[in-house]
């Protein structure tokens, strides 16, 4: 018994020690790396060995210090466990699981944490970008770029998928001003210091570019091609709903975050005026006897339009209330350079 002991605790030594060397080795390779690819996988047990072969030979290939951090999105069928294997002689790279699916920004926010490098290139697994065209990323950002959006060229998802993605980007171009082909891609690269300048979350990681574009950061695209495959059909009308409604939110964050009361209050006092408008010639239209204002539909929006105003104007207050309580912790700006003493 005594023995069986004695051996159960050389193991957990032994595997402690290796637990130990194995972190030092990964530390002493995130101190050299110069580069990051942050991939994201959730359900692709199918793409993976076609995945690590193809960004094996990226690295290998790259002129600079390289490494790839995977990231599980907590897939339901067996993409952990055969990227476990495919990893054995891939010593460049590591793979992080998550314990739920927790979306791709959150999946991305996980994958910065793990990996080193001052440029990070990221795909989600989903969209098959071609990995060998991924240098042309890391090339644009060594021109002076500090984020460079994967344009897919030419594609291979289903013709419905194109045509949503265009309005889409057609849409965001208009609203933003800033003219991308294809914004969500789920391609880019980035310096650090520009992901850790925009706080993403939810689906917002599709709109870094708009964000970044915001502090005045240097865009470019690449074309990158988009491997043939299986993809996801976008079909349902939720989703589109909430496309709309994250364009919403970054409008919203880049034009009004310090400035609630100037988008709220606007709409409030177009309410309040067209409200006040009806209710003023209800008011004189009962006053002068030309008949009764009783349960007419007008006078019901009329008073509503006057509430829902008021309220927006009361919100857009609050808001500024609260913008002014934490004013100084608000940076609206990134310093690029600075020079002399």
């Amino acid at each position: 018994m005594t023995d069986r002991l004695d051996n159960t605790a050389v193991t957990e030594a032994l595997a402690a020690e290796a637990l130990e060397v194995s972190s030092d080795v990964w530390q002493s390779r995130k101190e050299k790396a110069d580069v990051s690819f942050v991939v994201i996988l959730n359900d692709n047990e199918a793409d993976v060995d076609e995945l690590v072969r193809g960004l094996r030979d990226l690295v290998n290939n790259l002129d600079t210090r390289a490494e790839v951090v995977f990231v599980d999105d907590g897939s339901r069928d067996g993409t952990f466990e055969k990227l476990s294997r495919a990893l054995t002689d891939f010593e460049l790279a590591r793979a992080v699981r998550l314990r739920s699916r927790s979306g791709e920004a959150a999946a991305l926010d996980a994958g910065l944490s793990q990996s080193s490098g001052d440029v990070v290139v990221y795909f989600t697994a989903r969209v098959r970008p071609n990995p060998a065209q991924l240098a042309a990323l890391v090339a644009k950002i060594a021109e002076g770029y500090d984020l460079v959006i994967g344009w897919r060229h030419p594609r291979r998802d289903s013709r419905l998928n194109q045509i949503i993605s265009k309005m889409f980007n057609r849409m965001v171009a208009w609203l933003t001003g800033l003219k991308l082909h294809d914004i969500n891609s789920g391609v880019f690269a980035a310096r650090r210091e520009v992901l850790e300048a925009i706080p993403f979350y939810g689906d917002l990681n599709n709109f870094i570019a708009v964000m970044a574009d915001r502090l005045g950061y240097k865009i470019a695209e690449v074309q990158i091609e988009q491997l043939p495959g299986r993809f996801r059909q976008s079909r349902y009308v939720r989703e589109y709903l909430q496309r709309l409604l994250d364009i919403v939110t970054v409008i919203f964050l880049t034009r009004y975050s310090k400035k609630p009361l100037h988008f709220l209050g606007f709409l409030g006092a177009v309410f309040t005026l067209v409200g006040g408008v009806i209710s003023a010639y209800l008011f004189f239209y009962r006053l002068f006897g030309f008949g009764g204002i009783a349960g007419r539909p007008l006078m019901l929006l009329g008073a509503l339009l006057l509430v829902i105003g008021i309220q927006m104007i009361s919100i857009g207050l609050l808001g500024e209330m609260i913008i002014f309580t934490h004013a100084r912790d608000i940076r609206e700006y990134s310093i690029e350079k600075v020079i002399g003493n």
